[in-house]
């Protein structure tokens, strides 16, 4: 399975309940902070969603 790298780079202050839902789901905690995540269906749906507010990095 492939791996990607998630890192939150935009606030979600004012911004909609339902996206800092989806990037509390990701697990990531405060801006600059990354999390190593399987690139599932699920995942990619969740980082489309918010991808004005991530930067999705493949892993080797």
């Amino acid at each position: 399975m492939k791996k990607v790298k998630i890192t939150w780079v935009r606030s979600t202050i004012g911004h909609r309940e339902a996206h800092r839902r989806v990037i509390e789901s990701l697990g990531l905690r405060r801006l600059n902070h990354s999390v190593e995540k399987d690139f599932t269906p699920s995942i990619k749906g969740m980082c489309d969603k918010v991808s004005y507010l991530l930067k999705v990095e493949e892993v080797e």
